[in-house]
């Protein structure tokens, strides 16, 4: 499959300042475009998407949801009438630019294949019907790509990742037997939070290390989701279930930092970062099991730039002392800022004072212009969820980072505020006062947030970390005393066969 054009990802943003009362050109379906991994057979994902972009008879693209009675829809059925597979095709999302992101999620696998038709009105658009030749695996066939090159090519995965690349510099080689003496005195213990895993033949073993692992739950789905669709290398590795990263050694240290992997980093640790759990929980259960998802989001982004409230807007826990400060500003400057504490437990004698909002819906955050990120215990999960919305983010200082945050740039994607928040309302009235700026950073912002967190390159980056971290090993991998094989889940409702295999065990 070719890469997915970046270009297309990112519509005209000069075309984005068109005047709000300009009226849209009339969509053509055969010139509007098409693209995305959901056209590819072999990208298996949990919730398989694809890209629309609308598309005027005079080849401009649209900047704005097109007007009329008129809608795109898809339909998505089996080739052979042979065949009855489940497919659940939701309207797709309109994300108020011009652009459209199409789901659908397979609960059954189909051998001859699929043939997706994309309809504005009664016509065709651009290359519709699209036909995907089968074998087309839903997400609990364990059918994985043998060869990892191909399923990364198939993928498009980046050639490059440069927090992994900065993340092993500081290991050249791993040394499993010192691994196995130290992480569990240093890090298990009574109140570790700890994972010992060992994948050997695409299995998966783990041992829990420490009180408070009950979260091995999050780290289990996403391993079996990727041994599912690729071959794994074997390899040994601890992964880190709390919150705050572990290994503080500096490099010329002896004995020097050990490998531990955490889906938070820190200006002054090692660890290693992988994708959050809050990110792959939702990709893994989005459609079914949760609301809030990297794709959800794109189509529930509020109201049109110029019809958002123009004020910074914060809801959350108490984890952190700036989000009280965060309240109190609030309530002296509510023309700039609505702030609220949702649920104490960290500062439990504030609540009188600063009281307890309502929860809101994630969705009507972006009601708001303007998006307050600051810290939680570590770096705020929903940082990435206010990034996919097209409000504007303004950004705590901080020394905490997620697996993406290093492709992102101060005043170019997000805007800059201090870490004790002296100079936040300061910035809020530079955005006010600077509206079109500031629309230009959240747009950008937004498009490359839609990049960078497309779920199928979360797949990318898992594997490319456990490639490096096995590539590293100075011994082979083995199952420890202790250790229990962490079996695929169940899927006896679905007809799994891989091509060129004896039918799996779904179907015996």
């Amino acid at each position: 499959m070719g890469r997915l054009p970046r270009a297309l990802l990112l519509p005209l943003q000069l075309a984005l300042l068109v005047a709000a009362g300009a009226p849209e050109a009339p969509v053509s379906a055969p010139r509007s475009l098409v693209w995305g991994p959901g056209l590819q057979a072999g990208v298996v994902l949990p919730v398989r998407y694809f890209y629309l972009q609308a598309v005027s008879s005079e080849g401009q693209n649209l900047t704005r949801s097109p007007a009329g009675q008129a809608q795109f829809k898809v339909v998505i059925k089996s080739l052979s009438p042979k065949e009855l597979v489940r497919i659940h095709v939701p309207k797709p999302l309109d994300r108020n630019d011009g652009t459209f992101l199409i789901r659908y999620r397979m609960y059954e696998s189909v051998n001859e294949g699929l043939k997706i038709e994309v309809l504005y009105g009664d016509e065709h658009v651009a290359q519709s019907p699209y036909i995907l030749k089968g074998p087309i695996y839903h997400e609990y066939c364990e059918c994985p790509e043998e060869d990892p090159q191909a399923w990364q090519q198939t993928l498009s995965c980046p050639t490059k990742e440069p927090q992994i690349a900065k993340d092993f510099a500081s290991f050249p080689s791993i040394n499993l037997q010192q691994m196995l003496q130290e992480v569990p005195k240093r890090f298990g213990e009574e109140r570790g939070a700890i994972v010992h895993y060992t994948i050997l033949n695409n299995h998966i073993y783990r041992r829990p290390l420490g009180k408070y692992t009950d979260f091995k739950m999050f780290s289990d789905e996403i391993l079996l989701s990727l041994a599912r669709k690729v071959l794994l290398p074997d390899l040994e590795f601890y992964i880190n279930l709390g919150d705050w990263p572990l290994e503080h050694r500096k490099v010329n240290e002896t004995p020097g930092p050990l490998p531990i992997i955490s889906w938070c980093g820190s200006l002054d640790s090692r660890d290693i970062i992988l994708p959050t759990y809050d990110i792959t929980h939702s990709t893994l259960e989005a459609m079914r099991g949760v609301t809030n998802d990297l794709l959800s989001i794109q189509g529930n982004t509020g109201p049109s730039w110029i019809n958002k409230t123009e004020k910074a807007f914060f809801r959350g826990r108490d984890s952190r002392e700036e989000r009280l400060q965060l309240v109190q500003l609030a309530k002296e400057n509510p023309q700039l800022l609505d702030a609220g504490i949702t649920g104490y437990f960290f500062f439990q004698e504030k609540e009188k004072e600063l009281g307890k909002a309502k929860l809101i819906g994630f969705f009507d955050f972006f009601k708001y212009k303007y998006q307050v990120n600051v810290d939680g215990t570590v770096a705020a999960y929903r940082y990435p969820y206010l990034m996919l919305g097209d409000s504007l983010v303004l950004k705590q200082d901080s020394p905490y980072y997620e697996h993406f945050y290093m492709a992102l740039q101060p005043w170019k994607h997000y805007v800059p505020i201090k870490r004790n928040l002296a100079d936040l309302l300061e910035k809020v009235k530079w955005a006010k006062e600077n509206d079109e700026e500031a629309k230009r950073i959240a747009k950008e912002g937004q498009l490359t947030a839609r990049d960078l967190l497309q779920p199928h390159r979360l797949y990318c980056y898992y594997y490319r970390v456990l490639q490096n971290y096995a590539e590293r090993q100075s011994s082979k991998p083995e199952i420890r005393d202790g250790m229990e094989l962490v079996p695929q889940p169940d899927d006896n409702t679905s007809i799994c066969q891989c091509q060129g295999k004896s039918p799996s065990r779904e179907e015996l």
